[in-house]
């Protein structure tokens, strides 16, 4: 009976963050400006992994962000990135800290730009919402 309570209370707190996390964001917030923010960006998105292709051109990528931290949660069975760092890029823009040609990630309000390599994966992206 304690644990199956226990679990209520785990489910029902769970569902709460959720809805305060979707109900807190509007299109028109900024990503830059928030410590927590949750978007999702619609579009053109790859990934690739030795003989693996996945090619979404309706595509969508869920951008959450807690801090600094930034977690990108991809649609059709594309791995997810997390824990990847920001820093500013002008005033409404962020960049991944450590950025080059194999690790860019460019966020704003409306647009989402992903060329990134990791251990011989490659994850791209060309969204907008």
């Amino acid at each position: 009976m304690k644990n199956t309570l226990k679990r209520i209370g785990m489910v029902l707190a769970g569902c709460s963050i959720i809805a305060f996390v979707s109900l807190s964001c509007s299109k028109d917030d900024d990503p830059t400006d928030n410590d927590l923010f949750v978007g999702k960006y619609k579009g053109h998105i790859t990934y690739t992994e030795g003989e693996t292709h996945i090619d979404a051109e309706n595509g969508n990528v869920e951008v959450v962000k807690i801090g600094k931290d930034y977690n990108f949660i991809f649609s059709d069975k594309i791995p997810n990135l997390t824990g990847v760092k920001f820093e500013k890029d002008g005033e409404n823009t962020v960049i991944n800290i450590g950025s080059d040609e194999a690790h860019l990630i460019k966020i704003d309000a409306s647009t989402l730009i992903i060329a990134y390599t990791k251990d011989g994966k490659i994850w791209s992206a060309n969204c907008s919402r």
